[in-house]
């Protein structure tokens, strides 16, 4: 496994290889951090993990802090919450460790420590990151635990709004995490489902940054080959949890993810948000879910980037495959069956009640505004309707 030990930095600073959590002192060194502040979640908290995790930095002179009081969905009482016990203990960086929502969670906490402004002051719109005093921002090293997210490259943090019932996304350019550590052996004891669900939410973040109108060149070619090795590492991961090299992969993957969709995202997540904020499910989970029923609709503006997809990845030759975007639909299905996703928005108990405000809400979601083709309410209503009944129609 010597080969995935390297160091990166773009688009930061990356350490990437089995066991390097064991450095996680010495990344707290670099940022000259001496009493961080863990942010995990409750399950990863009560695990041996972290008891080891903190004995690394308390061996190395560190005063570490746990926190995880957080949701699946953070919202923004964990996010008041940690900042308390940040500022009480007068911690001086952030270690975000865990999946999405604890790496989201604990950006968001370094971000708050020295604001004044409310978080929602913050929401990608317009120009509010202007609006953050960056001089009260702390260092956040980030350890993502799931291969799927890709938070920790990312420059927003997706925060429940409870009140509204909505996720909105917290962005400023210095939310990026100053050092990531992507070890493989932390993703190791994943089981199949969480593996399956966050590799998914990888793909979909590769494939409607590919699929974007954004003028990015860099970006299309990091999800082209982002696709690549989630086609060829993640069904070796979900089948043998303990192939070392499928989950290396598999980390990379969702980190490129991340960085791809600076080119944007879809209607996926357009639609992923709204029914995450109201049905409380997994992010990954939906986006897998409405992978297909998105793909035809955006279809007619995405036929010439699916033929070279479908090249790329080899799906272009023999049956069962069709055209480009017919080889890459099929491609898809079965990845999903291989993997135990669900059909249909109704077999994961999401039913059709709340279908005008769901497409509503999609409609003015910030992902709609860079998907292939501009949907309003009534045509993410009409993708919703057929996710639910499970009507892939080409």
């Amino acid at each position: 496994m010597d080969q995935y030990r390297v160091n990166w930095h773009y688009p930061t600073t990356i350490w990437v290889g089995p066991g390097r959590v064991a450095e996680l002192a010495s990344a707290c060194t670099e940022l000259r951090v001496k009493h961080p502040l863990l942010v995990t979640d409750p399950t990863l908290a009560g695990l041996p993990l972290i008891e080891r995790v903190r004995n690394l930095c308390v061996d190395r002179g560190l005063n570490l802090e746990i926190f995880s009081a957080i949701k699946p969905n953070p919202n923004s009482e964990n996010i008041d919450c940690g900042v308390g016990l940040l500022r009480k203990k007068n911690c001086d960086g952030v270690i975000a460790f865990g999946g999405g929502s604890a790496i989201d969670a604990g950006k968001a906490i370094a971000l708050m420590a020295g604001q004044r402004r409310p978080i929602w002051d913050f929401e990608d719109v317009g120009d509010n990151y202007r609006r953050v005093d960056t001089n009260g921002m702390l260092p956040v090293m980030a350890v993502p635990t799931t291969a799927g997210t890709g938070s920790e490259v990312g420059r927003v943090a997706v925060i429940t709004d409870e009140k509204a019932q909505v996720k909105r996304l917290i962005f400023h350019p210095q939310l990026l995490p100053d050092i990531v550590i992507l070890d493989a052996e932390l993703t190791l004891g994943l089981p199949p489902g969480i593996t399956a669900a966050t590799g998914m939410d990888a793909l979909s973040h590769h494939l409607e940054s590919y699929c974007s109108p954004m003028y990015h060149p860099m970006a299309e070619g990091i999800a082209l080959e982002g696709m690549r090795l989630i086609k060829k590492y993640l069904p070796r991961a979900y089948t043998t949890g303990t192939d070392l090299a499928a989950r290396q992969q598999m980390l990379v993957a969702a980190s490129m993810g991340a960085t791809a969709f600076q080119r944007g995202l879809g209607a996926i997540h357009a639609l992923a948000h709204p029914l995450g904020a109201l049905h409380n499910k997994h992010h990954g989970l939906l986006n897998a879910v409405l992978m297909p029923y998105v793909l035809v609709a955006n279809r007619p503006a995405i036929e010439a980037p699916m033929a070279c997809l479908a090249r790329y990845l080899q799906l272009a030759d023999g049956a069962p495959y069709g055209s480009g975007f017919e080889s890459v639909l099929t491609w898809v299905l079965g990845l999903r069956k291989q993997l135990g996703i669900p059909h249909s928005l109704a077999d994961i108990g999401i039913g059709t009640a709340n279908a005008d405000t769901i497409a509503q809400m999609a409609a003015v979601d910030p992902s709609a505004t860079s998907n292939p083709i501009s949907f309003g309410a009534e045509e993410y209503r009409e993708i919703f309707l057929r996710a639910c009944v499970g009507t892939v129609k080409l």
